[in-house]
């Protein structure tokens, strides 16, 4: 084979390698633009969800609050209560041991 042929087959060989890397790249380049669509999608889920989480955590913040109000209104009234209980027994006590009829006394005439 001559130089001529040689450097023929030299070129065409760096010519087919030349185009198996542009179609690596072109390939790469492929996946990347599918990839950056795909980051583009989870950005925006990402950006959804995290405003979502923030509006939570609001309302669970506003709702625990409620809940500790009406915790300690709960402990009031149950404390009021047992004091009324106690009243109404201690009352119904004192009733119990009084004579039922009251004083012929004051009936009387004068």
């Amino acid at each position: 084979m001559g130089r001529a042929a040689a450097l023929q087959n030299y070129n065409l060989e760096l010519v087919h390698r030349i185009e198996e890397l542009r179609e690596k790249r072109d390939e790469i380049k492929r996946i990347m633009q599918l990839e950056e669509e795909e980051k583009a999608v989870i950005q925006k889920d990402l950006a959804a969800l995290s405003k979502r989480l923030a509006e939570l955590e609001d309302s669970l913040s506003r709702k625990y609050a409620y809940s500790s109000e009406y915790d300690k209104t709960i402990r009031e009234v149950e404390s009021a209560y047992a004091k009324i209980l106690e009243s109404s027994k201690a009352l119904l006590h004192v009733l119990k041991t009084e004579p039922m009829n009251p004083s012929m006394d004051l009936l009387k005439k004068p």
